[in-house]
Parts: structure tokens; C-alpha cells; sequence
């Protein structure tokens, strides 16, 4: 009966491999909306972001070799288009003045918190863990950004009123 069971699984298991998502990774070039041309990205925070967020953030999502094994290949997939949904570095120029700030306070917030990049994430590429040195730039780069983003627009079309 057991024999069967596992059997049954190593079936199923290798039907599961002809189903395979689409990965989403779209950019082989710079994109115009890239965060870049926008802000001014400092050497060392731009090798920080492709580092430690740009697989789930960005269209430059380099998969590993176990994104071909079903299912864990659908499950990094959705976990890939939540991140890029949420925020897309490749395509930061292409948000609302209020959404670029948004996600500015969001990145200083979730990274000294310590939510990104994720631990999941941070288990298997442990290149992509934060030092504090990191954390701390990070963070007062965003600040920076915000700082620069007030003085330059009014503050009513950058904070959504509650």
C-alpha cells in the first residue's frame, strides 16, 4: 500500500513538471522608468537594491535553478509578481508623484523593521542579508529622497489626507 502511495506521488510529482509558470523577467535592458532616472541612486545604494531586492522588485529577476521544479516554481513565481506588484524598481519613474513617496517611507520603514528583504529570501542568498551599515544608508538615502520630494512639491499632493 505504501509503495503504491509513493508511487502514485512520483506520478503526480513528474506531471506537475509539463505545468510551468511564465517568469516574469522582462527587462534586458535599462528601463526608461527605472528608479535611476529618477533619483539620484548613489553607487553603493544601487548595489544594495540589485543585491538584496531586485529579484522580487525589479524585471531583472535572475530565477534559481529550482524555479524549474514544480511546485516550488509557482510558488516563487507568485512570491515574485506579489513583490513586483507592490513595487517595481524598473518601473519607480512611472508612479504618481504620492505613490514614489509612499514607497520611499515604505522602503526606510520595512528595512530598518527589518521585513526586507525577506528572511525566506535572505535564508538561501545570504548575500542579500543587510548589515546594520547597509540598513542605516538605506535608510537615509529614502529619508533623503522624501526630504527632497517636500521641498519640491507641495506637501497635499505627496500625503494622502486621512
Amino acid at each position: 500500500m505504501i509503495k503504491k502511495i509513493l508511487l502514485l506521488l512520483l506520478v503526480v510529482l513528474i506531471v506537475l513538471q509539463l505545468f510551468r509558470p511564465k517568469l516574469t523577467n522582462t527587462a534586458t535592458v535599462a528601463s526608461a522608468g527605472n528608479i535611476n532616472n529618477s533619483f539620484a541612486v548613489p553607487a553603493d545604494i544601487d548595489q544594495v537594491l540589485k543585491t538584496s531586492c531586485y529579484d522580487c522588485h525589479s524585471n531583472k529577476t535572475t530565477y534559481p535553478w529550482y524555479a524549474s521544479v514544480q511546485p516550488v516554481g509557482w510558488w516563487l513565481q507568485d512570491h515574485v509578481n506579489e513583490g513586483k506588484k507592490e513595487l517595481n524598481f524598473d518601473e519607480f519613474g512611472t508612479y504618481s508623484l504620492r505613490r514614489q513617496y509612499k514607497k520611499l517611507e515604505e522602503i526606510g520603514e520595512q528595512v530598518d523593521e527589518g521585513e526586507m528583504p525577506l528572511s525566506s529570501y535572505t535564508i538561501i542568498h545570504s548575500n542579500a542579508k543587510l548589515t546594520p551599515e547597509q540598513k542605516r544608508q538605506v535608510m537615509g538615502w529614502s529619508e533623503q529622497l522624501l526630504n527632497e520630494m517636500k521641498a519640491k512639491y507641495p506637501v497635499d499632493s505627496l500625503i494622502r489626507k486621512k
